[in-house]
């Protein structure tokens, strides 16, 4: 929908895609739908659940036997983004490097996008 031809919407790093297949393969879903809602104090918060089917609208990647759908309204806010995985002393999940964020909040959760896309 808002991609460039022979460009996938976004990336996702080796270690993201081994745990989204394994995932994938434990609960039986299709794939790991991702999205964006309003909330947080910085605006916006980014949404993932596992799903069972692929609605014909998401934006589909598909990479090692993972895949990772996006929600339609989130595709502008998402383009370009890496997912990656990552584990530490404290805490393991999922992380966006996404170029269209202007800003977030200390804890990491919530995120502002450029005016000129939350316009659109």
């Amino acid at each position: 929908m808002f991609g460039i031809p022979g460009k996938q919407a976004v990336s996702i790093t080796d270690k993201a895609a081994a745990q989204i297949a394994k995932l994938m393969t434990k609960d039986g879903s299709q794939g790991l739908r991702i999205g964006v809602k309003k909330g947080g104090c910085a605006g916006m918060e980014y949404t993932m659940d596992y799903v069972s089917e692929v609605d014909p609208l998401d934006e589909v990647v598909e990479q090692d036997g993972a895949r990772v759908m996006i929600a339609p309204m989130a595709q502008m806010f998402l383009f370009g983004t890496e997912i990656d995985y990552e584990v530490s002393l404290l805490e393991a999940g999922f992380k966006f490097r996404n170029p269209n964020v202007v800003d977030a909040c200390g804890c990491g959760e919530s995120i502002k996008f450029n005016d000129d896309i939350t316009a659109a």
